[in-house]
């Protein structure tokens, strides 16, 4: 069986400007993907050719085991598409909205209804009778926006960037429709750049950047893929800092250099062991005469990751330099 979605060299330009510049990715069925990247990476244009919206200059695209060149309309039959701007109609109650776009996709009058209810059930907006839209929490008003994703029972779920603006509450209302629909069968592929978010709800997570997907793997994957745990300190004297680096990271094993330097009181030290490695790293400040308030040791977060991978984290080291 194919998979959900399957891009192989994918080429997209306006003009001199390159957007997508050899992209591959492949999206498991009943599963999530989550595509990261920083703005103007590419994930926006990749989703529009990826729902048939733009045509691709070159490489191969297939979604739900068709070729979006040849064969678009099986394509839109098969998926369904949340951009980042609401699509339901304020004025309208919930149940009308889903009717309404029941019609547009020639459902008849009864099969509409029926459908609207099973949607209204499935994103847990059943009680909300005929209360119109503009009074609807922001995460209300999401969850009705994928549902009106959902009227055709798609294979492959397209969501741009599906909880911008909202607030935690929001957030947590939209990744439990999120979860409900995969359970359900469908895959998802979903653009963010809430790094918690990929946490939370992906599978796989791609991050896109200058056009290409640079690195792919599980949450835990990428973050161990760029240095595992990290061991936080925080020394009593900030002038000794940059010396605490340096017994940290030779009683840790870690890589001479590979800690940044002491910023303030804080140190930040990357750890190739778990086991003991609190307890050498006190034992050598100690014996160095280094006093230390503070130590943690914690996994590296997808944040850390994402910007390592992209560069991004010596960017920000060399403006606050």
């Amino acid at each position: 069986m194919t998979g959900a979605i399957s891009i192989q060299g994918l080429a997209k330009r306006y003009g001199e400007k390159v957007v997508l510049d050899g992209m591959d990715l492949q999206v498991a069925r009943r599963s999530v993907c989550a595509l990261l990247g920083p703005n103007g990476a590419g994930k926006t244009t990749a989703v529009r050719v990826m729902t048939t919206l733009v045509r691709p200059d070159g490489g191969t695209v297939q979604v739900a085991g068709f070729d979006v060149r040849r064969h678009p309309r099986e394509v839109r039959r098969r998926i369904g598409l949340v951009g980042q701007q609401p699509a339901v109609d304020d004025v309208l109650g919930a149940r009308q909205n889903l009717v309404l776009f029941a019609r547009l996709h020639h459902l008849d009058r009864r099969a509409a209804g029926v459908r609207a209810d099973e949607l209204l059930a499935q994103v847990g907006l059943l009680d909300t009778g005929s209360t119109p839209v503009r009074d609807f929490s922001g995460g209300m008003r999401r969850r009705l926006d994928i549902a009106a994703g959902l009227v055709l029972a798609p294979e492959v779920l397209f969501l741009d960037e599906p909880t911008t603006g909202l607030d935690p509450a929001g957030r947590r209302d939209v990744w439990e429709a999120i979860r409900a629909l995969v359970a359900r069968g469908t895959s998802v592929l979903l653009t963010t750049q809430y790094l918690e978010e990929a946490e939370q709800l992906a599978d796989d997570v791609c991050v896109l950047d200058g056009g290409r997907v640079v690195a792919r793997g599980t949450p835990g994957e990428l973050t161990a893929a760029v240095g595992g745990d990290r061991l936080e300190l925080v020394v009593a004297d900030p002038r000794r800092a940059q010396e605490a680096v340096l017994l940290a990271e030779r009683a840790a094993g870690s890589a001479p250099g590979s800690a940044p330097p002491g910023t303030g009181e804080r140190v930040v030290v990357p750890v190739a062991r778990r086991h003991g490695v609190v307890g050498a790293v006190v034992r050598a400040l100690d014996e160095a005469g280094i006093a230390v308030d503070d130590v943690v040791l914690r996994p590296t977060t997808l944040d850390e990751a994402y910007l390592r991978i992209t560069g991004r984290d010596d960017e920000r080291a060399e403006v606050s330099a």
